[in-house]
């Protein structure tokens, strides 16, 4: 058995809670896609009360914050099309995708 220096930190290794973990942030993310394909029907059932729209945004907040995949999918929707972007206050992007709001759209 090797020495342990005295300064050492032995932390243990929780197999379960980062299972538990993982299955939370995937759990978090398929609520948000879902809160998303929710809020298109609510948004078109209630085009006067904004209704709709708080559901996308916490939709996109879990999606982007909870998942690489989805953080993926949303990069990709504004890549292809850049001007939804624009729509979206510097905040949200920040939050999202840690980086602020591109500023051109060519």
């Amino acid at each position: 058995m090797p020495p342990v220096k005295a300064d050492a930190v032995i932390k243990p290794v929780n197999i379960l809670r980062d299972g538990v973990h993982i299955a939370l942030r995937q759990v978090l993310a398929l609520m948000g896609l879902a809160l998303i394909v929710i809020a298109i029907p609510v948004g078109i059932a209630t085009p006067l009360l904004p209704i709709g729209l708080p559901i996308a945004i916490v939709g996109v907040i879990l999606l982007g914050r909870n998942s690489l995949w989805g953080r993926r999918w949303m990069e990709g929707v504004l890549v292809r099309h850049p001007r939804v972007e624009r729509f979206a206050p510097n905040w949200l992007m920040k939050l999202v995708f840690g980086r602020e709001k591109r500023t051109r759209w060519d």
